[in-house]
This record gives C-alpha cells, structure tokens and sequence, in this order.
C-alpha cells in the first residue's frame, strides 16, 4: 500500500504561482514513478506531469509544458509540482498518483490507468 498526500492547493489569481507538494509513504519512493494529474469540473481526468523513478525522464501536458515544473526528492519522499503563469484553464482538483509496475527507472506513463495508487486531491482555483 501507497499512501499519498497532497498539499499545497487554493486559490490564486491569474498569472500567479502556487506549489504543490505529494507526500508518500509505505513503499519505497524511488521504486515510484509519480504523476500529477487534474480534473476541471464536468470534465475526464488529465495527465498534467509525470516523472521515473530516478528522477532523470519527465514529461508534460502540451496545455502546462513550459509553465508547471515536476521534481522529486527521493530523500523526502516527495513529489513536487511548481506552477507558474497560472491562467483559469488551470483551474481544478489536482491528484498526486504514484506507478508501481513502470518498466525500469527511466519510463513514465502517461495515462491514468497505469497509476495505481492516488491522492485524495488538492482543489487549485485561479481568479481572474
């Protein structure tokens, strides 16, 4: 069992910067590959971020590439999510997932069904 926790979310105005943070425990963090992933209001789940084990692969959404930063400190057993030039597209409940079965320590998977274990999610709104 994975249990994660997310903090960080609320409210902030348009072009702003908030920082979210994904603590985990229970299982080894560097054999977890880590995403983030959001929800807006009458809409699918959406893959934001994800980041290998090792930390070394990333990727990103096309909608947040060049504004949102994934990092993860293995030693804190944390997953970070810096977002920065936040518009009201941004605007939803935002998942800390974690991937168990990812094939090595350089893969990350894109879509949610891989991610088997999720956070409780953190509301982001952004006023404009």
């Amino acid at each position: 069992q994975v249990q994660l926790v997310e903090s960080g979310g609320g409210l902030v105005q348009a072009g702003g910067s908030l920082r979210l943070s994904c603590a985990a425990s229970g299982r080894t963090f560097s054999a977890l590959a880590m995403g983030w992933f959001r929800q807006a209001l009458g809409k699918e789940r959406e893959f934001v971020a994800g980041i290998s084990r090792n930390g070394v692969n990333i990727n990103y959404s096309d909608s947040v590439k060049g504004r949102f930063t994934i990092s993860r400190d293995n030693g804190k057993n944390t997953v970070y999510l810096q977002m920065n030039s936040l518009n009201s597209e941004d605007t939803a409940v935002y998942y800390c997932a974690a991937d168990t079965g990812t094939p090595g320590n350089y893969a990350v998977r894109l879509a949610a069904k891989s991610y088997n274990y999720w956070g409780q999610g953190t509301q982001i709104t952004v006023s404009s």
